[in-house]
């Protein structure tokens, strides 16, 4: 058997053509493919509006950036993601507060974040970073509520989860990043994402005023709208005028390069159209699971309490958790099967434990990293493989 990865990027024919069309053109980045796809993944997403970036760890500062976040301003994450989701944070001086995670479904737990806001007085936090982990839905209605009711922005961590919902309360479908319920919501393109362009991101909104906030940030704060121009046309022609050259643009904030390239854009679109097949792929791949599992005593896996045909869940991954992590990771290995853990407590890295964060602060969150594994997950792995990597993990855990 061939190694079996985790995740892994699927390449067509009709994306390589889609990329060297774009190599022939004359763009190769600040065209028109990238807004093709901000189109093209807004009207798949349901949001109003999106803007392309160069990975989800951009969009995140972008997002952050674009809704003020200062020095010491406190926000609540969770710390069972990548560090990003928390990292974006303190790029802009604020402070990160986590919140443990629910036992049942590894998600940041509602009310551990209600406990946190009443345990201070209104105005102490600023916002909520909730990530759909695994492809799981957060339920954001419910922290839409939430953040209304302490005046808290909220970012959606959606890098897990194109394609993913929830159903709110009124039985209507909630897509992942649809701008409706999350002030600003991020993707990520990374090849193990269900979309991938090498590297890559997007952030969604249905906030006019954001979109063009990130829109300005994503090039070094820089715009070329006449009718946003603090100078006058006649500074900027250098002689008297009435209307500005050709030439002019203003630097009006503190901005980034976070653009990304119309060849990565092109990738992007091309497989956004086979999007649905590979997240339907996706989830037969988690049935079978599920079914080769439910009565397999010591593996426990993700809640999922929708029951029909697609539950919701975008399954970026299938984690399942057993007793003996280690010693199933290493037995895998040597099968050429790789597993993954996602993730290690991001309070518990060097980095946060240099802020005051220490073991003990989150036992459902330590407890879950001490026995998470992610199994292989990915549209092209065949049945073939799913049922080698199925028995290898049945034989041990029975051993």
């Amino acid at each position: 058997m061939n190694p079996i990865p985790y995740g892994k990027q699927h390449i067509t024919e009709e994306d390589i053509n889609a990329v060297i069309e774009v190599l022939k053109s004359d763009y190769l980045t600040q065209g028109p493919t990238i807004l093709a796809f901000e189109h093209a993944f807004a009207q798949y997403i349901g949001a109003k509006y999106a803007v392309a970036v160069s990975n989800g760890t951009a969009a995140l500062h972008l997002a952050a950036l674009a809704l003020d976040v200062k020095d010491g301003d406190k926000v609540i994450t969770t710390p069972i993601t990548f560090a990003a989701s928390a990292n974006c944070i303190r790029y802009c001086g604020g402070e990160v507060v986590f919140a443990d995670i629910d036992e049942e479904t590894y998600l940041l737990d509602i009310e551990k974040v209600k406990k946190l806001l009443e345990a201070s007085p209104k105005g102490t936090y600023k916002g909520i970073v909730p990530v759909d982990f695994a492809g799981k839905a957060v339920d954001q209605e419910a922290f839409r509520e939430l953040a209304d009711e302490y005046g808290l922005w909220i970012i959606e961590d959606a890098c897990h989860a194109p394609g993913g919902f929830f159903i709110d309360r009124n039985g209507d479908k909630q897509l992942c990043g649809n701008g409706k319920l999350a002030d600003l919501s991020i993707f990520s393109f990374h090849p193990v994402k269900h979309i991938a362009t090498g590297e890559g991101g997007m952030i969604t909104t249905d906030n006019e005023e954001l979109y063009k906030k990130l829109i300005k940030l994503r090039t070094h704060g820089i715009t070329r709208e006449t009718s946003l121009f603090e100078n006058t046309p006649e500074f900027a022609c250098g002689t008297e005028s009435e209307v500005y050259p050709g030439w002019y643009m203003e630097m009006q904030a503190l901005g980034y390069n976070y653009r990304i390239t119309d060849f990565q854009a092109a990738l992007g679109l091309s497989q956004l159209k086979k999007a649905d097949k590979g997240l339907q792929r996706r989830v037969e791949i988690a049935r079978k699971y599920d079914n080769a599992f439910k009565d397999v005593a010591g593996i426990t896996s993700q809640l999922n309490e929708l029951t029909n045909e697609h539950s919701g869940h975008a399954y970026h991954l299938y984690v399942i958790q057993v007793e003996n992590r280690l010693g199933l990771y290493n037995y895998l290995k040597d099968q050429q099967i790789f597993a993954q853990v996602h993730y290690i407590p991001t309070h518990l890295m060097p980095y946060y434990r240099e802020q005051g964060w220490k073991e003990g602060d989150f036992p459902i969150a330590e407890a879950y990293y001490k026995r998470c594994l992610s199994l292989p997950m990915y549209p092209s792995m065949t049945d073939e493989q799913q049922n080698y990597v199925i028995e290898k993990i049945i034989n041990f855990v029975n051993s």
